[in-house]
């Protein structure tokens, strides 16, 4: 009860403390289906907190996707929740902004590492060119 106390966990992040404290997992195991009757335990829940808040970190749903399937959650609608922040598109470009500042020339070699910046946050290629290609929009129409 302590550990969700404090926050939200995943059935495998329990069973996972659990182990590491001692318990068995065929014994902790039981006291967690309690837990989840009693919607102590949610892993919905738990994985709508923990995408809204990966999101306003800014990460990407590859990578959310991922970070979930370790922690045990395998099917969640990513999609939904970064419909709130304007989609997947507008969350890549506010991203890329906090990152970096609207240049108008940039070597091939600085738009591969700003590129790759996004790709280690969890964007895929096909949302990465739709940022590129906003901020090229967006700085022909100010006459750059």
């Amino acid at each position: 009860m302590r550990l969700l106390a404090r926050r939200e966990h995943s059935r495998r992040e329990l069973l996972d403390k659990l182990a590491l404290r001692g318990f068995e997992r065929d014994e902790a195991g039981p006291v967690i289906d309690e837990l989840t009757e009693h919607n102590w335990q949610n892993d919905d829940r738990y994985a709508e907190c923990y995408v809204r808040d990966r999101i306003a970190k800014g990460y990407g749903p590859i990578r959310i996707a991922y970070e979930l399937q370790q922690r045990g959650i395998s099917d969640t609608d990513l999609d939904a929740q970064a419909e709130e922040h304007g989609g997947w598109s507008n969350l890549a470009l506010d991203v890329y902004l906090r990152k970096y500042d609207e240049e108008k020339s940039l070597t091939p070699n600085e738009w591969t590492k700003r590129s790759r910046f996004l790709q280690q946050r969890g964007f895929s290629g096909e949302m990465i060119k739709r940022v590129f290609a906003e901020l090229k929009i967006k700085l022909n129409s100010r006459g750059g």
